[in-house]
């Protein structure tokens, strides 16, 4: 019998909605068991997010100073054959809780020579998450073989407003009497992550050991947005270096942090409306130069699944 580890941290429920979706086909595999461990915090984040602090996480998120969590619920004796990492984006990286399961002692142990399938539920930008992903199961010794990303299918400058009001208030929408859409993720595209669970329960059984090929190729497990990838690289460094001076600061109690962060909040805003717009109008523009380099960045980024 083979056996799946399923880890995930999912604040407002959507993650783990996805997660069940892949999960149940493997259940129903009597060939296949499934162990499921919800990543706790000592001291769980708000949803609701309050303003201030959804903004003041921002700085130890993007260094990847994570708070303590509690200990896995995992068998240390447990050998697994694949491991499912479901994980949401907060400010372009993977989301703290995250970062702190995989600097336990418990990742080291049952990642270790592991195959693993990412699993990301955001609003669309995910790219430069997924790079930190990749080199914190690099450092941990495990085999990355796919990558499943579901994101908000409504337009960005929707998103742009729902997404915010769903994390600060709890409302999910429609709002402005249906003007802009609910925000998240939609149902049937979350019922859908079924076929990446159907995909898995077919192949594993019979999956040899130490096999790296991916199992979802073809499935449309990743969609990359070609218009957002410099706009992600842009606002990584921004982050970088926004989150550096507020670290330097003080704590996020500190009145100077505090202060310097309502700039930031208003940088941030401005950044979103110009230079993401900007940014994806000059890549339309100069699209004739640059097919080549594109498409080969949007391979790089939809691997090891591809689009």
């Amino acid at each position: 019998m083979k056996k799946v580890l399923i880890v995930h941290y999912s604040q407002t429920g959507q993650l783990s909605d996805i997660v069940e979706a892949i999960a149940a086909p493997l259940r129903a595999n009597a060939d296949i068991a499934v162990d499921s461990v919800a990543i706790r915090p000592l001291t769980a984040y708000p949803f609701p997010w309050p303003f201030w602090r959804f903004f003041n996480t921002f700085p130890e998120t993007v260094y990847e100073q994570a708070d303590p969590i509690e200990p896995p619920a995992i068998d240390p004796d447990a050998d697994y054959d694949l491991v499912i990492l479901a994980y949401q984006v907060w400010f372009l990286s993977p989301s703290l809780p995250t970062i702190a399961f995989l600097e336990s002692d418990a990742a080291k142990r049952v990642l270790k020579d592991k195959p693993v399938i990412t699993v990301i539920g955001c609003r669309n930008m995910w790219l430069m998450a997924q790079e930190v992903m990749k080199e914190k199961l690099k450092a941990l010794g495990a085999r990355l073989i796919d990558n499943v990303v579901l994101t908000d299918s409504a337009h960005s400058a929707f998103t742009f407003v729902s997404t915010p009001a769903w994390m600060l208030t709890g409302k999910r929408g429609p709002f402005l009497n249906g003007l802009i859409p609910a925000a998240g993720i939609l149902p049937h595209d979350i019922e859908g992550c079924a076929r990446f669970g159907v995909a898995i329960a077919d192949q594993l059984p019979n999956r040899p050991a130490g096999a790296d090929n991916p199992m979802l190729s073809g499935l449309g497990a990743v969609k990359v947005n070609k218009d957002l990838i410099d706009s992600e690289k842009i606002a990584k460094r921004s982050f970088k270096l926004w989150g550096a001076l507020l670290r330097a600061l003080g704590p996020p109690s500190s009145f100077f942090r505090q202060l310097v962060l309502f700039l930031y909040v208003i940088f941030l805003i401005v950044l979103i409306l110009t230079v993401v717009p900007l940014t994806a109008i000059l890549k339309k523009l100069l699209s004739p130069l640059t097919r080549a380099a594109v498409a080969r960045q949007r391979a790089y980024f939809a691997a090891p699944s591809g689009e």
